[in-house]
């Protein structure tokens, strides 16, 4: 069995595959302190409450972190604990796609595994949305060449923003209001999170587009992805597991190397 783990800024998700079958995942937060022994117990501890996997059946690792000081207790882990030469994720290793940035090192782990998934479902021009601790777009062609995108702050940071620098205005449940207009102060600020960051989304991608010249296919992904999706004209599919797939993805690319 392969164990995925793609450690984001604010949630970790962990997914297990059997072969080609998915066979379950969970989110927890990222603690950037914790130590191989602390990641070993708490994966272990998800194990033992699900019938559909075993840690004895972990053979294969690999990581993606935006969060650098968890890379080298993750890899510990795996190999103190599954005896594994798990694959991490960089600049260095093989996508499937030809990273057209500046400078390809600077590309988010997430954000390249992310493309690397898009690509290879929906094919190309495609422009992934991850809304994650920032929301984040990118473009990728038909030809598979990534070549950027747009990074705005998330949806949570910009209510936390409101929230500590407003004094009058309170902490909110983050929820479709009964109308765009808030007739109250909380329904105002849902109102204004909720359509803003749709019609912000929708804007970014129109302008994306047109600086290409082509339509794209426009697939969400992260946590909150369901919410914000369904207010935007431009995105046609939410898939949750777009992380988790690509590092699935990018794992059979590199696999063989890993073994030699």
């Amino acid at each position: 069995m392969l164990l995925a783990i793609d450690v984001g800024n604010t949630n970790t998700v962990i997914g297990v595959f059997d072969g080609d079958n998915f066979i379950t995942d969970w989110r927890i937060a990222t603690v950037s302190t914790w130590t191989a022994d602390d990641f070993f117990v708490t994966f272990k501890n998800l194990f033992e409450f699900d019938e559909h996997v075993s840690l004895k059946e972990i053979k294969d690792v690999i990581i993606s972190s935006v969060v650098p000081a968890t890379i080298a207790p993750l890899k510990e882990m795996a190999e103190k604990y599954f005896k594994a030469k798990p694959v991490v994720v960089d600049n260095k290793v093989n996508t499937g796609l030809k990273n057209l940035y500046e400078n390809p090192a600077e590309v988010g782990a997430d954000r390249i595994v992310n493309a690397a998934a898009a690509y290879k479902r929906y094919g190309g021009p495609t422009i992934v949305v991850d809304f994650g601790t920032a929301t984040t777009f990118c473009y990728i062609t038909s030809k598979g060449e990534y070549c950027g995108g747009i990074i705005v702050p998330g949806i949570k940071i910009s209510m936390d923003a409101l929230f500590q620098r407003a004094a009058k205005l309170p902490k909110i449940e983050l929820k479709k209001p009964p109308t765009v207009i808030g007739k109250n102060t909380v329904n105002s600020m849902q109102s204004g999170i909720l359509y803003g960051y749709a019609a912000l989304v929708d804007g970014l991608i129109a302008k994306m587009e047109k600086e290409v010249g082509e339509k794209c296919f426009v697939v969400a992904t992260g946590g909150l992805a369901m919410l914000v999706a369904g207010e935007s004209k431009k995105i046609k599919e939410i898939n949750r597991m777009l992380t988790i797939e690509g590092l699935k993805i990018v794992y059979e690319l590199n696999k063989k190397k890993k073994k030699t």
